[in-house]
């Protein structure tokens, strides 16, 4: 299945989306631009994108984050459909290791969502697990 997405260049130095590899659910994203604060660094995209009704575009750091002292800001970023401005990620600073322009800092996925409706309930169905949370597996 292809899904075509339109993708405005808001800046002549972006680069459009791309899988680096066939078998790549995310799609690399090029910096062409950053703001440097004292809390944070914003690296701007020069993108635009038109996301379906039904889509989100969800926002991930890359695997070299490990090799950075960056972590980004929002854990996983969403675009919703409705949202027509400049695809920016903000990192937090833990360092002196940083992305520079012209380096590939995260990736997307663009993936459909249901719409949900909540049914309130007096009780939920039972499960093996239950109420059994953080670390009730064992190590």
């Amino acid at each position: 299945m292809t899904l075509e997405i339109n993708v405005q260049k808001i800046h002549p130095n972006a680069i459009i989306p791309t899988y680096a590899r066939p078998d790549d659910a995310g799609m690399d994203i090029t910096a062409i631009g950053r703001a440097i604060t004292e809390n944070y660094i914003e690296y701007k995209t020069g993108l635009a994108f038109e996301i379906p009704k039904g889509y989100v575009c969800l926002i991930f750091p890359r695997s070299s984050i490990t090799k950075k002292d960056l972590m980004l800001k929002n854990s996983v970023g969403i675009l919703d459909s409705g949202y027509r401005g400049e695809l920016i990620f903000r990192f937090q600073k833990n360092g002196e290791q940083i992305y520079e322009v012209g380096d590939k800092i995260g990736q997307i996925m663009i993936i459909p969502y249901p719409e949900i409706k909540f049914h309130e309930v007096s009780e939920l169905s039972e499960t093996a697990r239950g109420e059994d949370g953080f670390g009730s597996t064992g190590r």
